[in-house]
């Protein structure tokens, strides 16, 4: 009875946190991923929120904190802490993505990665979790942007040790957007100044108001840039790696 109470108030919770998908009417760009995404979505000042002042469109926002994609158990894993679970078939021009931060952190302590990173994304950027879910969504015919993490340069953080897993996990999706000319890796390991503390809360981890608000304009920039397909190119060449 306790574990029944407890996945019926993890659901609840769950479907407070993502908007349901008929919302969806009209929107032709998704969002999905964990809390980077996620966080401020309360004051209406999320990524997704943003993404729909910048670009001027509606957007879908089923992005979960503390999704990862090896999450362990069912019910709340298909109510969306399991990344996978979020993405729903739509008629998706874009599809804007993060996330491996949480399996980094939880699945290996962000030391002796080896493992987890390979699971997420292979050496060569060609196999794991993520490229598996991406070439999904692309079977669809939707564009993906993918985003990395912000980081803290010059300041201390409860997640300071995960540094060099997630310089690796750039890399390799780095590598995974080479292949294929209508997927986008966008990193944002440069995007906060040296010892800036404005781009994230007090927790030091998830993104301010104004984080969400330059991870969103960054991101946006993309999709704008590869609108025209013209600028699609320079956009690669422009985009931070």
């Amino acid at each position: 009875m306790i574990r029944i109470i407890g996945a019926l108030l993890a659901l609840a919770w769950l479907a407070a946190c993502g908007e349901p998908v008929s919302q969806a009417e009209g929107a032709r760009i998704l969002v999905v991923g964990d809390s980077m995404l996620a966080t401020n979505r309360a004051t209406k000042t999320s990524v997704a929120d943003v993404l729909e002042t910048e670009l001027g469109l509606p957007v879908l926002d089923r992005s979960v904190y503390a999704a990862r994609y090896f999450h362990p158990l069912p019910i709340t894993g298909a109510a969306g802490l399991r990344l996978t679970a979020q993405y729903r078939e739509g008629d998706w021009d874009w599809v804007v993505m993060n996330g491996g931060g949480n399996d980094l952190l939880f699945g290996c302590g962000c030391g002796f990665c080896d493992g987890v990173l390979n699971r997420l994304v292979t050496r060569d950027g060609r196999g794991g979790a993520i490229p598996a879910y991406v070439a999904r969504i692309r079977q669809s015919g939707a564009r993906v942007v993918y985003s990395g993490y912000l980081r803290n340069p010059g300041m201390g953080t409860p997640i300071k040790h995960c540094g060099p897993a997630g310089n690796e996990l750039d890399r390799r999706l780095t590598l995974m957007a080479g292949f294929d000319s209508g997927v986008f890796f966008v990193p944002m390991a440069d995007l906060v100044p040296h010892r800036d503390a404005s781009f994230h809360g007090l927790d030091r981890i998830h993104p301010s108001v104004k984080g969400s608000q330059e991870i969103a304009r960054r991101l946006a920039s993309v999709i704008k840039s590869a609108a025209d397909p013209k600028l699609s190119a320079s956009a690669r060449r422009a985009t931070p790696r």
